[in-house]
């Protein structure tokens, strides 16, 4: 395993998916921190793709190599129970839903996070940045305050006490397009990102991640530079 940089002071670790709102997430993390960028790809349909995006990301802002760490899980996938990690589950289209939808992934963010945390407490990083997102999102239950204030008090118990860590979420409670705006004010490379929950090539436009993004592009003003299958 390579040897991680801690000489930077002020460290955030960035969940970096390679979607849009991690991306928004990470360009506003930079503002105040030197940026430790993690990637989980868990088997996902569209891991790949989201890799590549991560790696595309990391190189635009530079960050050390050192300074990032990619890993792959494959227990979600055996689990199932989601679009995203099932095969046989088709991907929800044409439809944006106000109930849970089958591409929750159960307790997935918590997976995530507690990988997050173990990294931050090793390179002495005191903040883990995840773009949740409540608002104009569906009603994932990993993605309330709720569950983000228990979830810091269980990484407040559950750590060293000189680490003081704690998650941050800073897209919580905006809108898909509050998200894009934001994005565009911090010039993040949201032409590199990508949110299709079902293709790697081109993204098909029908999912509900893909007509969140489409309809958050367009009631900001602007073009969405990735390129669509419709």
């Amino acid at each position: 395993m390579k040897s991680i940089d801690m000489s930077a002071k002020n460290l955030a670790v960035v969940l970096l998916s390679g979607g849009l709102d991690s991306c928004v997430t990470m360009a506003i993390a930079r503002e105040e921190y030197n940026i430790a960028l993690l990637h989980v790809g868990y088997a996902q349909r569209t891991q790949t793709r989201e890799y590549n995006c991560f790696r595309s990301i990391a190189r635009y802002y530079k960050i050390p190599e050192t300074r990032t760490l990619a890993l792959e899980l494959d227990f979600l996938r055996k689990i199932g129970g989601s679009c995203l990690t099932d095969p046989n589950i088709p991907v929800d289209k044409d439809t944006i839903h106000e109930k849970i939808p089958t591409s929750y992934v159960p307790f997935r963010n918590t997976h995530l996070l507690s990988i997050a945390v173990s990294w931050a407490e090793v390179i002495n990083a005191n903040k883990v940045y995840i773009g949740a997102v409540q608002q104009d999102s569906p009603d994932y239950p990993d993605c309330r305050a709720e569950y983000y204030d228990a979830y810091n008090k269980l990484v407040e118990v559950g750590t060293k006490p000189s680490t003081n860590i704690k998650v941050i979420t800073p897209l919580l409670n905006m809108s898909k397009t509050e998200i894009v705006k934001k994005g565009l004010e911090l010039q993040a490379p949201l032409q590199l990102t990508w949110s299709c929950y079902e293709r790697n090539d081109k993204a098909c436009g029908h999912c509900q991640s893909c007509l969140l993004r489409l309809k958050a592009f367009e009631e900001a003003g602007v073009k969405d530079k990735i390129h669509y299958a419709l």
